[in-house]
């Protein structure tokens, strides 16, 4: 029986809503019989600002594709019904996604075979999540850009603007706090501040803050946004555990709600 399911509902919801409301996110579809795998892809591009949907076969997958804008697809070379090759083609065929093809058979011409009907990569099953992500940014690369610029800021921000319980001043670098004493900033965070506050309400995933930040070191699977960001909240936030001015959008990245 034809399914189509998201490992989380929730997750599911919140980054539909996400990337509807222009935060740029990549819709990735991956169509696999195996629920495990299926849990894997979705569950690991979610984690790194990747819209994720799921199909079991061919036939669901099709249902999809007609009705969502997927950026890039992982198909299963063996679907039942049909298979993952003939669906590449058909995406060939309507200039669709990027392909990224998975097989457990490994040998030249299984992967010939799949190159040649369009897939765009190719890895064997089993595989490390680390390298399907690697893969998958690098076809994102590849992609002509269709979402809105960022590196203009959204708003003119004016030079001094209050952020949770401080006020941080763009002109001078600096961050004040309600008793009025200055509170140290690197100069990551003050990137990173500042980028949040010229696009306020807007979703920011790790890699365009990191982009911001200037943190030419950061690799997908590091945590370094994500620490910065705990650190500035307990810099302006009244209560870190509960923010309410920089929030986490699960799956998708994060969020300045102005004052």
């Amino acid at each position: 029986m034809t399914h189509i399911t998201t490992v989380s509902e929730r997750r599911s919801v919140v980054n539909s809503v996400s990337d509807s409301d222009g935060s740029g996110m990549l819709t990735v579809l991956a169509v696999d019989d195996e629920p495990e795998i299926l849990e894997i892809v979705e569950q690991y591009l979610s984690e790194f600002s990747f819209r994720v949907l799921t199909a079991s076969d061919a036939e669901a997958a099709r249902k999809l594709i007609d009705t969502q804008k997927i950026d890039i697809a992982i198909l299963d070379v063996n679907l039942p019904g049909e298979d993952g090759v003939s669906l590449a083609g058909h995406l060939r065929e309507t200039d669709g996604p990027s392909v990224l093809m998975l097989s457990a058979m490994g040998k030249l011409e299984d992967r010939l075979k799949g190159l040649k009907a369009g897939a765009d990569d190719y890895m064997v099953k089993p595989f490390e999540p680390r390298e399907l992500l690697a893969r998958v940014r690098s076809l994102a690369r590849r992609r002509p850009a269709d979402t809105e610029d960022l590196s203009k800021p959204a708003v003119e921000a004016p030079q001094k603007v209050q952020i949770g319980v401080c006020l941080l001043d763009l002109k001078s670098h600096s961050l004040t706090g309600r008793d009025g004493e200055d509170i140290p900033l690197t100069a990551m965070e003050f990137d990173l501040l500042k980028a949040f506050v010229e696009h306020p309400n807007r979703v920011l995933n790790r890699d365009q803050l990191a982009e911001f930040a200037h943190n030419r070191e950061w690799s997908p699977d590091d945590r370094s946004i994500d620490i910065r960001i705990a650190r500035l909240r307990r810099k302006i936030e009244k209560d870190p555990s509960r923010p309410t001015a920089i929030l986490t959008e699960r799956g998708a990245g994060y969020r300045f709600v102005p004052s």
